[in-house]
């Protein structure tokens, strides 16, 4: 079946940095588009960061632009985040997931996240 496991978050203050890693099976990753969401207490889920199937186009929400990097291996069936100049707003859990191929939108059940709180 399919999992998406998220991991690398933790407690950092402002302008820190933290990678984050999703471990993908169960599926075809190198035939799937992928997107990391983050889901902050009280707000709806939102798509942070994308990547295209083979890694060559990506796409990032504004507010993280210019210090989020998405990148990804398919060999090893890895997604990652890199998150730099962190500010208190990225607190949230954090969830990687497949694009659908022609609808817009997650592709699979969520896994369990990974929680990044970011501290002045």
């Amino acid at each position: 079946q399919v999992q998406l496991v998220e991991s690398g978050g933790g407690l950092v203050q402002t302008g820190g940095s933290l990678r984050l890693s999703c471990a993908a099976s169960g599926f075809t990753f190198s035939t799937y588009a992928m997107s990391w969401y983050r889901q902050a207490p009280g707000k709806e889920r939102e798509l942070v960061a994308g990547i295209s199937s083979a890694g060559g186009r990506t796409n990032y929400a504004d507010s993280v632009k210019g210090r989020f990097t998405i990148s990804r291996d398919n060999v090893k069936n890895m997604l990652y985040l890199q998150m730099n100049s962190l500010k208190l707003e990225d607190t949230a859990v954090y969830y990687c997931n497949a694009d659908r191929r022609i609808t817009i939108g997650p592709r699979w059940d969520w896994g369990q996240g990974t929680q990044v709180t970011v501290s002045s």
